[in-house]
């Protein structure tokens, strides 16, 4: 009996550790499209002022940067909540009290959703 709380014990440990890697590459991910914004951003600048047409870049492409970074931040957070998440859901398995909470989830959606209308509105606006 003891050995099979154990197992019991050791299989939720590691879908934890495995949720928590999730969380890890969907941060990563969510940085380097942020990264990608940027660069991007800063791609257009050049080539705008290779071809002599730098007006263009202030009034359509300065808030890419903004969004950029922006987004790199969102995943960083992501990270610590993945973190906060992990650490939490190791007690719990350890004092068999585990309670299902979607303050991460919930909040990694309303940011990312955030992000798609400022890129909706932002491509929208440069068209």
């Amino acid at each position: 009996m003891a050995n099979t709380i154990v197992q019991k014990k050791v299989a939720d440990h590691l879908a934890n550790e495995r949720t928590f890697l999730a969380w890890i590459r969907t941060s990563l991910g969510i940085m380097g499209f942020g990264f990608v914004v940027v660069k991007f951003s800063l791609f257009i600048r050049q080539i705008e002022l290779v071809l002599k047409t730098g007006a263009v870049t202030q009034s359509h492409h300065g808030y890419s940067g903004v969004v950029g970074v922006s987004i790199v931040i969102i995943g960083a957070l992501t990270v610590i909540l993945a973190f906060f998440k992990f650490r939490k859901t190791k007690r719990q398995i350890e004092d068999e009290s585990f309670a299902q909470g979607s303050f991460g989830i919930t909040i990694t959606a309303v940011l990312i959703f955030i992000i798609g209308v400022i890129l909706s509105w932002y491509l929208i606006d440069s068209l």
